[in-house]
């Protein structure tokens, strides 16, 4: 896998505000950004890992609560999103399936050292592939787990990985089929022995997304929802909701998120990916009302500060993230 980086852009002028930046909109939207607005990275560089390989390494954040930070440099995909593992006096919950089975597999056996048990329970923050597709991994040695999920992203992975009868999609059927369903609206509690950790419904990143939060600490994992230093996927985003549900998660005030994609970050993230979406959405709108289409409307945009050097898993991501604004806000219009 190749990581890229987004085109680096020149930025000069006075200063402007989040939503002064959204009323001036248009191609040139992060022009009057003359700050680079750069997260300080002193979580990442402050906390050294218990445990490094090619693909991962591990960070712990609390007592009985660790990160897993996927190293994508590498090009190793076998966890490729980041996760975590939170343990309680009776159950062990893993954030995220990984990408691949041999991604779940290890995240297990690091549980298992990390705490003495392997996992007891997993959540699914949403459906996307890189987050679900080594779900069988955590079915070892004859032992159960559950699995926590909304109906919404059961049903995709049910499509996409439990049709026919591979061994695999039996796994993944039986798995699916003990599931309990997350409500779509309210914050459901874990209660793990002694940690309480609470799965909080969103929309966004796709129509059903979940954080997982464990309030004794101010931590939070935010799945998709946030990225740290790489612009986000766009592919199934819900834009509107999305700087909605930014804007929920920042009144929150958890002090330590963990990205579903990059490294660890300080307090900045939750404004760091406000930013970039409100400079997504100053050129989603201001394109729309024009007629000019993404791809062009892409290639003219400049990103806020050094947003400008973020990494992307596809040079097309600025133009698939306007995409989805055209599509919000067509969607919009037709329902008006």
């Amino acid at each position: 896998m190749r990581i890229r980086h987004s085109r680096p852009k020149e930025t000069e002028g006075p200063q402007m505000t989040r939503r002064e930046l959204i009323i001036r909109g248009g191609g040139t939207i992060a022009a009057g950004l003359g700050t680079p607005f750069l997260l300080s990275r002193r979580a990442a560089a402050s906390i050294d890992p218990v445990l490094t390989e090619a693909w991962a390494h591990v960070l712990p954040l609390a007592e009985g609560a660790w990160a897993v930070i996927s190293t994508l440099e590498t090009g190793d995909m076998t966890t490729l999103c980041n996760g975590g593992i939170i343990a309680g006096r009776d159950r062990v919950l893993v954030v995220e399936a990984f990408a691949r089975r041999t991604g779940s597999s290890w995240v297990s056996d690091v549980a298992l050292e990390l705490t003495g048990r392997r996992p007891t329970d997993v959540v699914l923050t949403h459906y996307h592939g890189d987050h679900t597709g080594g779900l069988t991994g955590f079915a070892r040695d004859g032992e159960t787990i559950e699995l926590h999920a909304t109906a919404e992203t059961l049903s995709r992975v049910r499509s996409q990985r439990a049709q026919g009868e591979s061994p695999e999609a039996v796994e993944t059927r039986k798995l699916i089929d003990a599931a309990t369903v997350l409500g779509e609206e309210a914050p459901k509690e874990l209660d793990l022995g002694g940690r309480s950790v609470e799965l909080h419904p969103h929309r966004g990143h796709t129509a059903s997304d979940v954080t997982v939060e464990v309030a004794e600490h101010n931590l939070a994992f935010g799945g998709d929802l946030l990225w740290n230093r790489m612009i986000p996927n766009f592919v199934d985003a819900r834009p509107i909701e999305l700087a909605r549900t930014l804007e929920r998660l920042e009144a929150r005030g958890h002090t330590t998120h963990v990205p579903g994609h990059g490294p660890m970050a300080d307090d900045g993230i939750l404004q760091a990916n406000i930013l970039l979406t409100d400079a997504l959405e100053a050129a989603g709108r201001s394109s729309f009302e024009a007629g000019t289409d993404a791809a062009t409307a892409a290639g003219q945009l400049q990103l806020p500060g050094d947003m400008a050097q973020w990494k992307m898993f596809s040079d097309n991501y600025i133009e698939r993230a306007l995409s989805a604004w055209h599509r919000d806000l067509a969607a919009m219009d037709d329902e008006g």
